[in-house]
């Protein structure tokens, strides 16, 4: 029997399929060790199923699109008490499936098909000692989602449980060589994978560049043109079916010929797109402006090596080199390539960067093959022709009421996560053959979290210091060092994956470089959390040693998208908060304008009082911004800085502050980290240069950025150096018959008329606003103000002046109006100028403007009372976080103060319309993600 085991570890596949199996590409078996799995309760009762200390309560899901339409609605839904009503629309709209032929209405029906199903798997594959382990490991699991401690990713949600041969994968990476009958099977293949509901990446360098030429004579078409055929396949295919558009990830080497026409395309593709919006046609996402232009499904990296880095920073050249031959083909300053990535991303966000030999020195399998890609948010990255499916771990669940870190229940759920992905593995389904076969060969699985930005937050730790780095790292150090341990469990309990044996040595130095990086983790966290974050690489090393382990890979951090919200979190991945005012979905409908609930747990962990919190909240919801609130001390701030600057604020987090914590927890990722580094719009192309070169020096292995508003802004505007003496101003009358405009409005209910006269060059020169009846106060105010902005504007005051100052103005009527391009006023003030701005400033201009969001109904004006109690009582309710921790036998209590019913207020200036419901979408990894009906533009999730 030894020799029989031994054997199948150097075998590729076993040729039978599991038990219950349709249909779908063969799969392994594994073998059986001598030390099966043994489960252990946490967070459970023997003879008490997890749901039944839940109480349950019927529920509604409406979600709202233009003019209050319902977009999705469902009733007599059944949800926990505690989830709230955004985590009700988003699993009720895209995780309730047809089950026996009717639609699921129960969290309870959801939850289930996935763990029994999960759980029956496990058994039959023996990994559990008895029945009693299998019953245990699914009532632990079952506990695990219902009570929002963790997700797996949607393609589970879609498919499990409901299609005998499921793709429970998100990400995929596929393979192309120079031949047409490859590239055209790759259209196939991206089609299945995007019909799945997963996204797929690609390196293209393998195909010889369109300055070689072809056996047959003429010239190859090259890279970008295949590109383009694929771009346009996935245009057309919805993922998952129906459920969002599909993701995909394109690469191309630094040294490839045609490397500067891939570099500058999609930039080059961009400023067709504004000339078309500039004449008239559609600039939403799925509009025909951008439905016109190509390489608009994908994101685009370039793949740098340290030499190319290196010759970057010492000024000297590069060549590329034909794919079919190795010879030079061409020749640059690599500081000009440099320059033309850097110009590119100024202008559209792309390339992104993916530094090779930084990926390749962490790869677990180079004896069997060379990472060259990876899935489209860049988190997954393997060899070719791979899968990996994804879970990820709410953290705040994990913050004591002294804010220590519940270090056991962490490890419990990392253990219970690692065998339910293993078990995914080989009851999933797979596209190509090859895939299927790798999937076995590797096992890779992508663990992750969300919420750490919250998680810092309430405790009082500025995401950008080298605290919060050092909590960060000690994390994601317990994390996938516990991950790889229970890979070695797993072994134990069957067999290492079937290429352990080929990379041995391979893997051992792998886990001892993440060992000797957790050693030089800050001790500037607890004691215990440190010793917690170094000691688990010896259980895991010891392990391995005697086991194998079951997979290649076992970590990454994801963008999470719609799952994070499934389970409340605050932030999504490992991404700061993007601000501090929030917009909160309320049951029943309609929604209010709150301060983010991880403000005044952060207050009180700062020694404010409850009068002080109360006050301070009061001051971010008027303002957006905690700077110069009474009371409190300058030291404070940057706990509460986000990703973007506020509207009354300066602070935010700067560049660097996003690549030092990705610096901090890449060296303890098998996998690399979804995230999306943004940038003011102010920013230059030099400045983009040093955040290239800056992530190549913190060891990320891949770096994405965008800059605020860049969609339609074009690159490189000199202003004139030279100051002109203003002359004295000339009031420049209209002419007695002009051109105008007139627009009826409504703003929460209250109707107005706007008429707006121009000059003959099209420029705005006077303005008419009418409110309600003739002789009211709103209605003289509204006419004062019509004359002293007519008068200065013929004299000269810019409208752009203006509509600075008057823009996001806040104060009585506000509301929700029926304009889909300003969906939101904060005021009658805010909504005319905004108006303005869009009808008269060029479309550069008028983007900054286009900001807020749309939800369903007009109820964001709330008194300051209201929120003052709800404050208060948040202060003042027991939670998880707030006792002892989980032990033994536990029951789920009330909801933790920060969980997110809500959608933040900030977004980019230039950020798409949903094409679902008419709302503004935000950046969520390198894809956008709607945050009224939770659609995204990739895979996300």
């Amino acid at each position: 029997m030894p020799e029989q085991k031994e054997s199948s570890k150097q075998t590729s596949l076993v040729e039978a399929v599991l038990p219950g199996r349709k249909s779908g590409w063969v799969t392994a078996v594994r073998q059986k060790g001598n030390h099966l799995l043994t489960v252990q309760r946490k967070f459970t009762k023997q003879g008490v199923h997890p749901f039944d200390e839940i109480k349950w309560v019927k529920r509604a899901a409406l979600i709202a699109g233009d003019e209050g339409k319902a977009v999705f609605e469902a009733k007599d839904l059944e949800f926990p008490d505690f989830w709230s009503q955004t985590a009700v629309n988003i699993v009720a709209s895209k995780y309730f499936r047809v089950l026996d032929g009717s639609r699921e209405k129960s969290v309870k029906s959801m939850i289930a098909r996935v763990t029994q199903n999960m759980a029956k798997w496990g058994m039959e594959q023996g990994y559990f000692a008895t029945d009693e382990d299998k019953t245990i490991f699914e009532a632990e699991l079952a506990y695990i989602l219902a009570n929002q401690y963790g997700s797996f990713n949607s393609p589970v949600w879609f498919n499990c449980g409901i299609l005998p041969d499921p793709q429970l994968s998100a990400c995929f990476i596929n393979s192309i060589q120079d031949t047409m009958d490859s590239i055209l099977n790759a259209v196939y293949i991206e089609g299945m994978i995007f019909k799945g509901g997963s996204g797929s990446g690609i390196n293209f360098s393998a195909l010889r560049s369109s300055r070689e030429k072809l056996s047959g004579g003429g010239i190859a078409s090259g890279p970008l043109s295949f590109m383009k055929v694929l771009d346009t396949s996935a245009g057309v295919i919805k993922s998952g079916g129906t459920t969002r558009r599909a993701a995909k990830m394109v690469i191309l080497n630094i040294d490839h010929p045609d490397i500067e026409d891939f570099i500058k395309c999609k930039a080059e593709e961009e400023k067709k797109a504004w000339i078309l919006i500039d004449h008239g046609y559609d600039g939403s996402l799925d509009g025909n402006a951008y439905g016109s232009i190509a390489y608009q499904n994908a994101n685009h990296s370039v793949r740098v090596t340290d030499e190319f880095m290196q010759a970057v920073v010492d000024d000297k050249d590069w060549e590329t080199k034909a794919v079919t031959s190795g010879e030079t083909v061409g020749s640059y300053k690599a500081r000009d390539l440099m320059k033309m990535i850097a110009e590119s991303a100024w202008v559209c966000g792309d390339p992104g960067l993916q530094f090779d030999t930084t990926i390749n020195k962490w790869n677990t399998c180079k004896n069997s093959g060379k990472i060259n890609a990876s899935n489209p948010c860049s988190e997954y990255m393997f060899l070719d022709d791979s899968a990996c499916n994804l879970a990820s771990i709410n953290l705040l669940k994990f913050r004591k009421a002294d804010g220590t870190f519940d270090i056991d229940s962490f490890k419990h759920i990392v253990d219970i996560f690692i065998t339910a992905q293993e078990i995914i593995i080989d009851n999933a389904s797979y596209p190509t053959k090859k895939i299927a076969e790798n999937s076995h060969l590797y096992r890779a699985l992508g663990l992750g979290y969300a919420n750490l930005g919250a998680l810092l937050m309430s405790l009082g730790i500025p995401y950008d210091s080298d605290e919060g780095r050092a909590m960060a790292a000690a994390i994601t150090s317990i994390m996938t060092g516990k991950a790889y341990a229970q890979s070695a469990k797993l072994a134990q309990a069957s067999e290492p994956f079937p290429k352990y044996s080929e990379n041995r040595e391979i893997m051992d130095e792998v886990l001892e470089m993440h060992k000797a990086e957790s050693k030089k983790i800050p001790a500037l966290v607890s004691p215990a959390l440190l010793a917690a974050a170094q000691e688990v690489w010896d259980e895991a090393i010891s392990l391995g040693k005697d086991c194998g382990y079951s997979n290649a890979q076992v970590s990454l951090l994801a963008p999470t998208g719609t799952i994070a919200f499934m389970m409340d979190c605050d932030t999504t991945g490992i991404e700061p908060d993007l601000s501090l005012v929030k917009v909160k979905k309320l049951v029943g409908g309609g929604t209010m304008e709150i301060v983010n609930m991880s403000v005044p747990l952060a207050l009180k962990t700062l020694g404010y009082n409850e009068e002080q919190i109360a006050e301070t909240t009061a001051y971010i919801k008027n303002k957006g911004t905690i700077e110069n609130a009474p009371g409190i001390a300058d030291a404070h701030y940057a706990v509460f800085d986000t990703s973007f600057k506020p509207l009354n604020g300066q602070r935010y987090i700067q560049y660097m502050g996003h690549i030092k914590m990705e610096s901090a927890v890449q060296p303890f990722l098998s996998g690399s980290i979804s995230k999306t580094v943004n940038l003011q719009n102010e920013i230059t192309v030099e400045e983009i240069e040093d955040v290239y070169i800056e992530a190549w020096k913190a060891g990320l292995k891949c770096i994405a950025l965008y800059r605020d508003g860049c969609k339609r802004v074009q690159p490189l505007n000199v202003k004139g150096a030279d100051a002109v003496k203003q002359p004295d101003p000339v009031r420049r009358r209209l002419p007695d018959e002009r051109s105008s405009i007139t627009h009826k409005f409504e703003i929460g209910g209250h109707e107005g008329i706007l008429t707006a006269g121009a000059y003959e060059d099209g420029k705005l020169g006077e303005l008419f606003l009418m409110m309600h009846k003739e002789g009211s106060v709103v209605s003289g105010l509204a006419n004062c103000l019509s004359i002293a902005v007519s008068l200065a504007l013929q004299y000269g005051v810019p409208l752009e002046a203006f509509v600075d100052k008057f823009a996001f103005q806040k104060f009585e009527p506000s509301g929700w109006t029926k304009n889909a391009q300003i969906r939101m006023a904060h005021s009658i003030v805010d909504y005319v100028f905004r108006y303005l701005a869009l009808k008269f400033l060029p479309p550069t201009e008028a983007a900054k403007y286009i900001s807020g969001l749309k939800v369903e109904k007009a109820e964001i004006a709330v008194e300051d009372k209201e929120m003052n109690q709800e404050i208060s009582a948040t202060i003042k309710s027991p939670s998880p976080l707030e006792g002892e921790g989980r032990d033994e036998g536990s029951s789920k209590s009330e909801a933790p103060p920060t969980s997110i019913e809500l959608a933040s207020v900030q977004t980019q200036s230039d950020a798409p319309v949903c094409d679902n419901c008419g709302s503004l979408m935000v950046r969520n990894g390198s894809c956008y993600l709607c945050l009224n009906c939770y659609k995204t533009t990739g895979s996300c999730s």
